[in-house]
């Protein structure tokens, strides 16, 4: 089993920075595949960012250049540092665990390939 836990979330000006983390105290693979999904209000879920067991990344066109994704191995805690921000990265932001690695396989960010989803944590974004 994988428990996953999401911190660092908050309130922040459009322009501001937040990192969050997320620990994963259960195990992980050695070919892991982890990510963030976001959700806000009446929108679709869309995935953020990825990072597999390389530290081979993935990210959402509207993140580029602006979001990173970060995890040094199985046993560290993941990262998405976030910076720029905008009013419309308001949302809930979910970390999201493969301990055995295939979601990282596709070409876009899959939802349903993830196994471990943690509680979510709010990001705020005012203009």
């Amino acid at each position: 089993q994988v428990h996953l836990v999401e911190s660092g979330g908050g309130s922040v000006q459009a322009g501001g920075s937040l990192r969050l983390s997320c620990e994963a105290p259960g195990y992980l693979g050695s070919y892991f595949c982890m990510a963030w999904f976001r959700q806000a209000p009446g929108k679709e879920r869309e995935g953020v960012a990825r990072i597999d067991s390389d530290g081979v990344t993935t990210y959402a066109d509207s993140v580029k250049g602006r979001f990173t994704i970060s995890k040094a191995n199985a046993k560290t805690p993941l990262y998405l540092q976030m910076n720029s921000l905008k009013p419309e990265d308001t949302a809930m932001y979910y970390c999201v665990a493969d301990p055995v690695g295939g979601a990282c396989a596709s070409q876009t960010l899959v939802a349903s390939y993830f196994n471990y989803w943690g509680q979510g944590t709010q990001v705020t974004v005012s203009s």
